[in-house]
């Protein structure tokens, strides 16, 4: 089974304009409101291409509903606070202005709850995924707690992976290696944060195509007791390093309607190749082909398996230059 947890989930409005101009009015073209938060997401992915899924979240009851009619199984983690809204604008070119709620204050009694609820739910996982921002009120450190509750209760071999970003991101390098996941999936900037780098500047670089760098960080985490680490680069693809290797991937071409849930789409498709036992290369493929798909969809748009282009994304091993 795929388990997912969302500390922090949302409801997601996407609105549509054709332009933003700053201190002007911008009449929205499409609105669109769906239950999301990364860990819906991918769930959302893994059970539209046929996995046994289960999305654990502290919510409301009308979130729930939300989570329900999208398909998706979904075990609610009773709270009396109403789920956060996140919003995101998206211009006709495909920028994506993201506005983010901190969400409710977590409370002892929730935490508890959440923490019960996944130890019980992991006893038949194949894979977990922990996966947001984390609720005022929660641990900073405890996503690094959640894994080692994971290691726990899960059956051995359970694959772990975390996707997460400033302090709780963090914190969870200050864990290493005994909080350490399976996999992890920052994007160039949140790499900067695990190793202490200039964020900005790592960007740019993969950007421009100059990935040593990234390569580089990857693998100091890789050394530090992440076994994979996958890098989402945007429309400059991904790259993906473990002990045995590194591997890049360039997109498909697309359009780009919303960048909304694209990394976690990409994290589900490379969860999935993984529990199919499929290749480290073959795995990239996946994620950058269900991150691309995602990107071309409107809104927090989720691929399919129909609507991915594996045939165009192009995975190729990294090779170390020798120095001079």
């Amino acid at each position: 089974m795929f388990i997912t947890l969302t500390p922090n989930p949302s409801v997601d409005a996407t609105l549509t304009v054709d332009a933003i101009a700053r201190g002007e009015v911008a009449r929205a073209t499409e609105v669109r409101r769906e239950a999301g938060g990364k860990g819906i997401n991918v769930a959302h992915v893994a059970s539209a291409a046929g996995f046994d899924t289960l999305a654990l979240a502290p919510s409301d009851e009308s979130f729930a509903a939300m989570v329900h009619s999208a398909h998706v199984a979904f075990q609610r983690i009773p709270t009396p606070n109403p789920v956060r809204t996140n919003t995101a604008i998206v211009e006709a070119d495909g920028t994506t202005t993201k506005i983010n709620e901190r969400g409710p204050l977590l409370d002892d009694a929730t935490r508890t709850a959440t923490e019960s609820s996944l130890a019980d739910a992991v006893t038949r996982a194949d894979a977990v995924v922990l996966a947001g921002s984390l609720p005022p009120g929660a641990p900073e450190d405890w996503y690094a707690k959640l894994v080692k509750l994971v290691r726990d209760h899960a059956p051995t071999g359970t694959l772990i992976a975390v996707d997460t970003s400033d302090t709780p991101l963090i914190q969870l390098g200050e864990h290493l290696p005994e909080g350490a996941p399976d996999v992890i999936k920052p994007n160039a900037f949140e790499l900067a944060q695990l190793v202490g780098g200039d964020g900005a500047a790592l960007e740019a670089k993969a950007s421009a195509g100059e990935i040593a760098d990234v390569i580089a960080a990857a693998r100091a985490l890789v050394n530090r007791g992440i076994p994979e680490v996958l890098v989402t680069l945007g429309g400059s693809g991904a790259c993906l390093v473990t002990a045995a290797g590194a591997w890049t991937a360039s997109p498909p071409p697309i359009t780009v309607r919303s960048t909304v849930g694209a990394g976690d789409s990409s994290l589900a498709g490379y969860i999935m190749a993984r529990l199919a036992g499929l290749a480290p290369a073959e795995c990239l493929r996946r994620a950058v082909a269900y991150g691309s798909a995602a990107a071309a969809l409107p809104g927090t748009g989720l691929p399919t398996p129909s609507d991915l282009d594996l045939t165009n994304t192009h995975v190729s091993t990294y090779e170390e230059t020798p120095e001079p």
